[in-house]
């Protein structure tokens, strides 16, 4: 694990961005392509709209990049809660990507088909090979979840590297998810955190007894890949370990 702690949030988004750049390049060098699953919320939008901006939209070969989502709200495309059509509005658009070059979930089908039917198509896209991304970009909540792996869930005890629909009580509402062993077969996964708020969660998960139950990104443990985190100061500020 690595730790990348920076003075301010745009500093962050800029090292993120240039991690993101350089992991694309090697990847479509050794293997002709860049497998991307992506997150959603609020903090990487403006992660997003720097890769689209004049200062990134040429660092990448867009042609050569598959996106997939590492979870989704059980909502429609169109929704404004949708995962998909904030990176569609500020990532897909912006550099006109090309449809086949994309992934979402087919949220019209009940949560568990939903899922069911994304790791189909995650597993056609593989072509048989076991599917390991070349970058899961996480959040993390403020509660300790990351992608849609919430506290006292049923997906929290899932071993097979899949894709499962997760109902949260407290909201009354379904999600798609990446499982934490999919996640961890990939070659990097990288953390993206900031603010305060996001302190007591960053110092539970890197330095706190292990309790996935209650803190359940200390699930990702990639099994042959790298993990990074990416921190503003505020998010790092109650952690003892160093980058």
């Amino acid at each position: 694990m690595k730790l990348n702690i920076y003075e301010t949030v745009d500093e962050l988004l800029q090292k993120l961005a240039e991690f993101i750049v350089e992991a694309a390049a090697e990847s479509i060098k050794d293997y002709g392509r860049f497998t991307v699953a992506l997150s959603g919320g609020s903090s990487p939008e403006n992660l997003y709209k720097l890769l689209a901006s004049d200062n990134f939209r040429n660092a990448i070969e867009w042609k050569n990049v598959y996106f997939f989502l590492g979870d989704e709200r059980y909502v429609p495309l169109t929704d404004n809660a949708s995962n998909y059509k904030m990176i569609n509005r500020v990532l897909f658009q912006p550099l006109q990507i090309d449809w086949s070059q994309i992934f979402p979930v087919d949220t019209t089908h009940v949560p568990e088909d939903a899922a069911v039917d994304y790791m189909k198509e995650i597993s056609n896209y593989f072509d048989g090979l076991e599917p390991r991304f070349d970058l899961v970009l996480l959040g993390l909540g403020d509660n300790s979840h990351t992608a849609s792996l919430f506290p006292h869930t049923e997906i929290l005890h899932e071993t097979s590297a899949t894709v499962r629909s997760v109902f949260l009580k407290d909201q009354q509402v379904y999600r798609i998810s990446f499982t934490a062993p999919l996640i961890n077969k990939a070659y990097r996964v990288a953390f993206l955190v900031y603010g305060e708020a996001k302190a007591e969660a960053v110092q539970t998960i890197l330095e706190g007894m292990p309790d996935i139950e209650n803190f359940p990104a200390q699930l990702i443990q990639p099994d042959d890949g790298e993990l990074e985190w990416f921190l503003d100061k505020t998010a790092a500020s109650k952690i003892k370990l160093t980058a």
